[in-house]
């Protein structure tokens, strides 16, 4: 049975009973006067997962952090297995046996994974720290989310979609009877999302409760038995099954009709700017990579995590270093021995970690566009607060970024924060434009305007290659499409050629 309606509340039927899970009703949240949420009903059974959908600033991760103990609710009440339930920090929730895993990632990067899993609560012997039982039920939840690696290893040593997997093992470790999953999968690969998925059924079997938080749609009929949108701080559908058309639930989420979600790309030049020949990573991360990019044409780089796709493009970039091999840009050869060094030269990169590579939290959008142009908006050594201004204003307006320029850029959504970064680069107009995960954690209604950004980008003659490890936007956007596996160059497909099946053979060859 599927319900849609307009009305401020919407109440998920469920079953009484003194372990009848999670009853949210009435909840409201308001911010400087601002209400994000209003008067918003749930409830969550044991032994079912929710789907919690809308976009960025729809209210999903307020209502999670009330929930979770994070900040106290500004109306309504909770109930939690039959008991009045109102956590005043997230140590309270734990305890009662609510955990949440953040979208953002909040490891302490210098200690161990072990240190992390168990951060508070380690296992004591004789008074002192075991540390020896520590790493063993550290790499017993490491092995039940499918992460092959010593739990005494550093946590800053590990890739991003490592370090998901060790903060959902972290809040598998609690023994939690309701976990909140806020984009668990965003830095996960297929594999890996599978492996999630197959723990989250055994946990579920049971009693463990979800409610998942997820930007991917085509996930939620995997795993969700429901599925509740949030709109503009109001809950404005429930699903009373997980199978919901991906249409249908973009549409619940941006109140409209959605005709197409990735824009039409004309046909590529024969002008080739970017040329790759037999390039190496110095520690073998790929090796023998060959491939070119033309004027106008989208490139799309596959491959599950581990293949070497971010490795990749930031040797190109001047990153990392390379071992072996060449490139060419424009024609003309060339060795970048660091980003500054490719900036100049027309080739920009979108890191994949937009958070702590891409943007400076605490300074302010203007400061942001400003830093990485310094050189157009002072060649003479003098830059003037209006000029930053009236630069950050034009790339704001542009880049249809939702902030002013004096606003922290932590203060934006994942989605503004996104364009933020593409903004400062577009202004330098780019011969090349390499975008890693340009999507991730991020919103439908943002993820159509950087579809529409980087269709733009093409038209205009730009090279552009994106990474990513959504299937299905490699394939929406792609004029060709380059697939890695293990480091290893494994084809190039078309367009015509490339298929989900097919990109996946190759992608595990």
């Amino acid at each position: 049975m599927v319900t849609s309606v307009a009305a401020p509340a919407v109440t998920v039927a469920a079953a009484e009973g003194p372990n009848s899970g999670l009853s949210v009703r009435g909840i409201g949240k308001q911010f400087s006067g601002n209400w994000v949420l209003a008067d918003v009903n749930l409830d969550v059974r044991p032994g079912e997962v929710v789907a919690l959908l809308g976009e960025n600033g729809a209210g999903k991760s307020t209502l999670a952090s009330i929930v979770a103990g994070l900040i106290p609710s500004d109306g309504g009440t909770m109930r939690w297995l039959g008991q009045p339930y109102a956590p005043a920090s997230p140590r309270e929730a734990r305890a009662a046996g609510i955990g949440l895993i953040h979208q953002e990632m909040r490891l302490l990067p210098e200690l161990s994974i072990a240190e992390n899993v168990f951060v508070g609560r380690v296992p004591l012997r004789h008074g002192m720290l075991d540390r020896q039982e520590m790493n063993r039920q550290a790499e017993e939840q490491l092995r039940r989310v499918g992460l092959d690696v010593p739990a005494t290893r550093r946590v800053s040593t590990l890739r991003v979609a490592a370090q998901q997997q060790v903060e959902i093992a972290k809040a598998l470790a609690l023994n939690a009877r309701l976990l909140i999953l806020d984009e668990p999968t965003a830095a996960l690969g297929g594999d890996e999302t599978d492996r999630l998925f197959e723990q989250v059924h055994k946990l579920r079997a049971e009693g463990v409760s979800f409610i998942y938080i997820s930007h991917r749609l085509d996930e939620i009929s995997r795993i969700a038995d429901r599925v509740v949108v949030l709109r503009d701080g109001r809950l404005v559908a429930t699903h009373d099954v997980g199978h919901v058309p991906v249409r249908k639930l973009i549409e619940d989420m941006v109140g409209r009709n959605v005709d197409r979600i990735f824009p039409e790309i004309p046909p590529a030049s024969d002008k080739e700017v970017l040329r790759v020949e037999d390039l190496t990573a110095i520690d073998f991360a790929f090796h023998n990579v060959n491939f070119a990019v033309h004027a106008g044409e989208v490139f799309g780089i596959a491959g599950i995590v581990g293949a070497g796709r971010t490795e990749l493009v930031r040797a190109i970039t001047g990153a990392d270093p390379i071992g072996s091999g060449r490139i060419w840009l424009d024609g003309k050869p060339v060795r970048f021995a660091s980003p500054h060094d490719s900036i100049r030269a027309g080739l920009v990169l979108v890191p994949e970690d937009r958070k702590a590579q891409g943007v400076i939290q605490a300074h302010s959008l203007a400061d942001n566009l400003a830093a990485c142009n310094l050189d157009r908006l002072a060649p003479h050594g003098w830059l003037t607060p209006r000029r930053v201004r009236e630069f950050a204003e034009m790339a704001i307006t542009r880049l249809g970024v939702k902030g002013r320029a004096t606003q922290a850029a932590r203060m934006l959504s994942g989605g503004n924060q996104q364009k933020l970064v593409i903004a400062k680069w577009i202004t330098r107009s780019p011969t090349v434009f390499i975008l890693d995960e340009p999507t991730r954690g991020i919103d439908v209604g943002a993820r159509a305007a950087i579809y529409e950004i980087i269709a733009a980008l093409a038209r205009a003659g730009t090279a552009v290659v994106v990474v990513s490890s959504d299937l299905e936007e490699v394939l929406g956007l792609s004029h060709r499409v380059l697939v890695l596996s293990r480091g290893r160059q494994t084809g190039v497909l078309s367009a015509a050629e490339a298929s989900s099946v097919r990109v996946m053979e190759l992608a595990t060859a």
